[in-house]
């Protein structure tokens, strides 16, 4: 999935870190992040070396399934990872983490319970989590009439030539699946069959598939209406005042991307130091604001801003949030869903 980019300038104070820090500029250490593109605040990461005496390195990708592929094929000198939770599942069958030391992580207690009870990893055993949010749909209110907050959006021919879907199977298929009332980590053979046959007819009205430009198509008025990721489509709405931007009624990808340490991290002291920095509440709540997503923090959002607070997308009903699933690690199931995958990009 790609996405991530500023939105808006928060002036929260970032919280002191108890955890020591590194020793004299002579001996300064450097810790290598492998994460998203403008995935941490500015101010966070300079309150982080200044307060550590260290320098953040950051490396990025733009899909899980291109992280993956980098590590495995033997890719190191990265001390933290930020994958979404079904590859943290994947890393870890894999053999790539290591367990992380909860004695280190003073403020894992401000991590929202209610998060953890639909995580990969409710015990935090292997990764924290950092950032969460849904794939929505987005339009524009004055070239959409009778707009309805569901799936069966994307049958609307009156729009057709005007729409995007992402360019992921797991987004595009999973939204089928969910539409037709399934799980969308599904693996029967028959709910995937009636999912891409959905997904093919959605096919017939879009103009592409677009994981990138789809949030200025959309505020330039190119496009009507999108699927994309909130923290995109918020940013996108200000540009452009006429977008709405809802959860599909169905559910839909509530994602969260995690902080790991890879089973070959130098900097392992130094790493669980940033983890631990970043679930502190007065980081969280800066950085989330700087991002555009959500932390699952719950000791942070009392200190967002009223309006981000507000934003019905990434706090959405507790009836809506429950209607939403992680995306799971499919493991050799995998197969199943690339095939059906083919057929609707080659329909």
């Amino acid at each position: 999935m790609n996405r991530r980019q500023f939105i808006t300038a928060a002036s929260a104070t970032l919280a002191a870190s108890a955890l020591p820090s590194c020793k004299s500029s002579a001996n300064q250490k450097t810790l290598t992040v492998f994460t998203w593109a403008d995935y941490l605040s500015d101010e966070a990461k300079a309150g982080f070396e200044k307060k550590h005496g260290c320098t953040l390195v950051i490396d990025t990708f733009d899909s899980n399934e291109a992280m993956l592929a980098k590590l495995e094929s033997g890719a190191g000198g990265y001390d933290i990872l930020v994958p979404s939770s079904y590859a943290v599942t994947a890393l870890k069958r894999k053999n790539l983490l290591q367990p992380l030391d909860h004695a280190k992580l003073k403020n894992l207690g401000n991590v929202d319970t209610d998060y953890l009870a639909k995580a990969a990893d409710p015990a935090m055993e292997f990764s924290v989590p950092y950032m969460m949010a849904p794939t929505c749909l987005s339009y524009l209110s004055s070239k959409v009439s009778d707009p309805v907050e569901s799936w069966s959006m994307l049958d609307r021919t009156d729009l057709a030539g005007r729409v995007t879907l992402l360019d992921d199977m797991r987004e595009v298929l999973g939204a089928g699946l969910k539409f037709l009332g399934h799980s969308l980590n599904s693996t029967d053979p028959a709910e995937l069959a009636a999912a891409r046959d959905v997904a093919i007819r959605w096919k017939k009205n879009i103009a592409k598939f677009e994981n990138e430009q789809y949030k200025t198509g959309i505020a330039s008025g190119e496009f009507f209406l999108v699927q994309g990721y909130a923290g995109d489509l918020i940013q996108a709405r200000e540009e452009n005042e006429d977008m709405r931007i809802f959860i599909p009624k169905e559910g839909s990808t509530f994602s969260c991307d995690d902080l790991c340490i890879p089973k070959d991290a130098k900097q392992v002291d130094l790493a669980h130091a940033f983890i631990d920095y970043l679930t502190g509440a007065d980081v969280a709540a800066e950085n989330m604001e700087w991002i555009g997503y959500r932390a699952p923090n719950s000791a942070a959002y009392p200190k967002l801003s009223e309006e981000f607070r507000g934003i019905p997308v990434l706090f959405p009903p507790i009836e809506i949030f429950n209607a939403c699933e992680a995306i799971a690690d499919l493991g050799d199931q995998l197969p199943l869903w690339t095939s059906e995958w083919d057929k609707v990009k080659s329909a």
